[in-house]
């Protein structure tokens, strides 16, 4: 289980790799096939060596090979997260006795959510070019693949979730884009019910707190847009991970 586990984290920061092309390049209408990898600066076309994750930015010290021009932490932190994140989804997910190719959906669920954050902090957008597929697989393999939710509990729970969203959106629209809407019926099909409330939930509150301090500490204005994007994938992610203690923590609280 810990070896199937390992070997997951190690796939997971190979995919964070894929992802950061797909952070950089989905906003920007480019494709995530070709050109190759290539420095932004000076457009130098990155060796294999240099596409190594995390290692070829720890040999290089932050910096292109050609150019010298400073290369984001954000590329390393993308593959580290995407890493980890694959290695506790395997591991308790065998834990929990979950089918195998469950477990491959989730992790799938799990990489997009990751990229989608990023490309919301950079943008205030969650491109339909990843949330619409994501909600097709996710009610998809709800159908076609043992465990929870099952097929009609995942459309439901889409179509609930997704559905209070979207009135939101309409009666607020400055404050809730249908970017959101999309995204948390996506997260719906994926996580079922109660889950996609308790994911809601927490990554309310979370937004909260963080929008909270930012308006405090003078980094952000009151009427300041916030991408609500990244939030909602946390508490899709602590949920997808710990969703029966967080329930049972709750329900013990109150």
């Amino acid at each position: 289980m810990y070896l199937i586990s390992i070997i997951s984290g190690f796939f997971g920061i190979l995919i964070g790799s894929f992802l950061n092309v797909v952070i950089c390049r989905v906003p920007r209408g480019e494709s995530i096939v070709s050109p190759g990898s290539y420095c932004y600066t000076c457009g130098h076309s990155l060796r294999a060596w240099e596409l190594i994750p995390i290692v070829s930015f720890l040999i290089q010290k932050g910096q292109c090979s050609n150019c010298e021009a400073r290369i984001s932490w954000r590329y390393p932190a993308v593959e580290a997260l995407t890493g980890i994140l694959f290695f506790l989804t395997t591991l308790l997910s065998f834990d929990s006795g979950m089918h195998p190719a469950r477990i491959l959906l989730n992790l799938s669920f799990v990489a997009t959510l990751v990229a989608l954050s990023f490309i919301d902090l950079d943008t205030f957008r969650l491109p339909d070019v990843l949330t619409l597929p994501l909600l097709g697989i996710g009610l998809i393999g709800a159908f076609l693949i043992p465990g929870n939710p099952s097929g009609w509990e995942s459309v439901l729970s889409a179509l609930g979730a997704g559905g209070v969203f979207w009135i939101i959106a309409r009666v607020y629209p400055q404050g809730m884009g249908l970017g959101d809407v999309k995204l948390v019926a996506a997260m719906g099909a994926f996580l079922g019910f109660p889950a996609i409330f308790i994911s809601i939930f927490v990554g309310s509150f979370v937004g909260a707190v963080v929008g909270i301090f930012l308006l405090r500490t003078g980094k952000k204005s009151l009427g300041q847009q916030i991408p609500f994007g990244p939030y909602l994938a946390l508490g899709a992610i602590l949920t997808l991970l710990w969703g029966i203690q967080i329930f049972e923590w709750y329900w013990a609280w109150i």
